[in-house]
């Protein structure tokens, strides 16, 4: 059976035989099924930082104007917070979470390539 490439892009390559990710290779033959998950970011840095700006208000002038830059920065912090998405293998041998990426759309795309080379296996 000649191989067949559903997805080469970067360090993934997904064939109707292998999956290989970061020099990781997995035998498309035992891989069951594959989802996507999501890991959301964590607030609780951008958190503390709110809240020790506010403190900085309780002072003086020099107080108020670091609490303020501060502040900014705590809600640059908050409107860059990104989720992590996985890729996860289900194999014989349990779950297998085979690539992390920010990009959603990258991470879907890998899916839909792995679900096409499972179907294809027959």
């Amino acid at each position: 059976m000649e191989e067949k490439i559903f997805l080469n892009k970067g360090n993934v390559s997904v064939s109707n035989s292998r999956f290989i990710v970061d020099g990781q290779t997995y035998a498309i033959s035992n891989v069951t099924s594959v989802k996507s998950g999501e890991i959301p970011g964590s607030y609780s840095g951008a958190i503390i930082l709110m809240i020790i700006a506010l403190c900085f208000f309780a002072g003086g002038v020099f107080m108020k104007l670091l609490g303020t830059i501060l502040l900014m920065f705590a809600i640059y912090v908050l409107t860059n917070i990104k989720s992590t998405y996985t890729v996860i293998l289900n194999t014989s041998a349990g779950e297998n979470k085979a690539l992390s990426s920010q990009d959603k759309t990258h991470v879907e795309s890998i899916v839909t390539a792995l679900n096409d080379a499972i179907v294809s296996r027959g």
